[in-house]
């Protein structure tokens, strides 16, 4: 089945900012997160489409690349049929091809590191590990403050019994003979010359003679492993972490990939969030309306009041400076915006309402400057 058009994913256009893409991506990542559908495994594919839509169209480059040559750019499309990448041997190769030095240090550069071919001469058994991913809901109090997360993940780890090295005894491992640790053999027809996987070692430039018992060759085992990380103040969706080395240990201690954490912040009952700044809507009694006074209000470290003037309307809102959230980039405080609405009361006995009629009648028309404003404007519809 054909992957869907990122930006069709996302619902915005193909000019979308910055702003507006992680704004569609936000409202989507909350909508369909696991944990607000629970064994919903069609909610489970979607917010994994999004997430992967928002991690290309938020990184300029991957965004341009996508931009250029569509999925191809990230799935080999863009070469022949056969091995996952057009017939190249992992996604930096077809990168390499298709771009060459645009993105400066390749493929691992372009994507901020992990993945490739880190720390392996050519036909080193010693591969890299792979980089995973973690999803972690975070509360906006939690996103405003900072917390430390311990998260519990099934990962490859470095084998204890043979600390890597896949063999039962330091002797195991030997250097191939047949391509003299290279991992390819080479051939010469006339003036071309041919290089193909070594058929000896599969193109690992090494060989095992006893392979280790708890790993049988590979250098690493998969368990559960509990993982601490800071998730710093100001963290939004969509934020991406990286835990440099927490990823899966390496092929017969080749280097760890990383962690990184994607973060999605839960939809708060009180607040709103818009960037570094907070919104919220507060109840007012109709008197403090009409006379003015103390307003308690709610912020996220605790309670604060806002002076009320007298004959305030509802809909009006006030700023409470430093208030909001930390910028995770620039490390501005935003503002809470604290909008105000009228609170009418609904139960009234009778004499409370006959209080009310008189003031109302006491007060005249000539003291309802909204409705005489109106009226004003209507009339060319009516006859008044």
């Amino acid at each position: 089945m054909a992957k869907a058009d990122y930006y069709d994913l996302l619902g915005v256009s193909r000019d979308a900012d910055a702003a507006t893409i992680k704004k569609a991506y936000r409202k989507l990542a909350i909508k369909y997160h696991p944990d607000k559908n629970p064994d919903d495994a069609e909610a489970e594919a979607k917010f994994k489409e999004i997430g992967e839509a928002y991690e290309v169209l938020s990184d300029e480059d991957k965004r341009a690349a996508y931009d250029r040559y569509g999925h191809a750019a990230f799935e080999g499309g863009m070469g022949g049929g056969g091995g996952g990448y057009g017939g190249f041997h992992d996604a930096s190769d077809i990168f390499s091809q298709v771009f060459g030095g645009a993105f400066g240090g390749g493929f691992e550069e372009f994507f901020g590191g992990g993945g490739g071919r880190r720390g392996g001469r050519r036909g080193s058994m010693k591969q890299p590990g792979s980089d995973l991913r973690y999803d972690l809901q975070i509360t906006l109090e939690e996103a405003a403050q900072g917390v430390e997360k311990e998260l519990e993940i099934e990962k490859d780890v470095t084998c204890r019994k043979c600390s890597g090295k896949g063999s039962n005894n330091s002797s195991g491992v030997k250097t191939c003979t047949t391509c003299g640790g290279q991992g390819v053999v080479t051939r010469q027809a006339g003036i071309f010359v041919q290089q193909t996987t070594c058929p000896e070692c599969r193109g690992a430039g090494e060989t095992i003679s006893d392979p280790c018992d708890s790993c049988h060759g590979q250098g690493k085992v998969e368990e559960k492993t509990r993982i601490k990380i800071r998730i710093p103040a100001g963290v939004d969706t969509g934020t991406r972490l990286r835990s440099s080395g927490n990823g899966d240990a390496g092929l017969r201690g080749g280097p760890a990939g990383d962690l990184y954490v994607f973060i999605n912040v839960k939809e708060h009952d009180v607040f709103e969030r818009d960037g570094a700044d907070l919104h919220c809507e507060v109840p007012m009694p109709f008197n403090v309306a009409a006379l003015g006074g103390e307003l308690k209000v709610p912020t996220l470290e605790g309670k604060s009041s806002i002076k009320i003037p007298a004959g305030t309307q509802g809909g009006t809102t006030f700023r409470l400076r430093g208030k909001g959230i930390t910028d995770l980039s620039s490390g501005y405080k935003g503002d809470l915006h604290v909008t105000v609405q009228v609170e009418v009361p609904t139960k009234l006995n009778s004499d409370q309402k006959d209080k009310l009629r008189a003031f109302t009648e006491s007060i005249g028309e000539e003291n309802s400057p909204m409705q005489e404003s109106f009226f004003e404007k209507a009339k060319k519809f009516f006859d008044f």
